[in-house]
């Protein structure tokens, strides 16, 4: 029987179907996952997701893993030095709000007790489900990713607009905007769907 996925899914690309199939839209309660997703999206802003994902591995090992706590000492000369490296997107202002939002991620992190606790706030701890048919019926931005881009923006992150946050809402699970015929659907609904294990 042949699976049914979201529609923006290109079945050429291997890379991104595994990322459908199994992270997309699963709730992420950890912190350090929530950190991870932050920062590649910020870097997708004016970008396909598709280009951020393939560098995905390269971000890791460039980031120290994403260590929220590494990455807000990064100085001048990480900076620099990342600049250089040709595995990830090159945008001094991107990679300066990586290390600035690291910083603010702590601050956030240990003034609710965890990052988790402040971000799924603003969906009152719940997934919210869409009806999604077609690829018309995406949206960019939703009321939630509005008031997360604000409180966020009024915490001194950067890079961290309304779309950027709605993309970082769906790929965490915040909101669950798989299609109404996609397979995964009703996996995270019934709570089956779970991440893949880093090795």
């Amino acid at each position: 029987m042949t699976l049914i996925r979201c529609p923006w899914v290109d079945l050429n690309k291997p890379d991104y179907v595994a990322y459908h199939d199994q992270e997309w839209g699963v709730p992420v309660r950890e912190d350090r996952r929530i950190f991870e997703f932050l920062v590649l999206e910020s870097a997708q802003a004016g970008l396909s997701w598709y280009t951020v994902l393939r560098k995905r591995e390269n971000y890791r090992a460039a980031f120290d893993d994403f260590d929220p706590e590494k990455v807000a000492l990064y100085d001048e000369a990480r900076i620099l030095s990342l600049l250089q490296n040709p595995g990830i997107i090159r945008n001094r202002a991107k990679i300066a709000a990586a290390v600035n939002n690291a910083g603010r991620f702590l601050t956030v992190r240990d003034r609710f007790g965890s990052f988790s606790d402040y971000i799924w706030r603003f969906v009152d701890g719940v997934p919210i489900v869409h009806e999604l048919a077609s690829l018309q019926d995406y949206r960019a931005t939703s009321p939630e990713s509005d008031a997360l881009a604000a409180d966020l923006k009024a915490r001194g992150f950067k890079f961290l607009g309304s779309t950027v946050c709605y993309a970082h809402m769906q790929a965490t699970g915040l909101i669950n905007d798989h299609t109404v015929d996609c397979f995964r659907r009703r996996e995270i609904l019934e709570g089956t769907a779970q991440h893949p294990v880093k090795s």
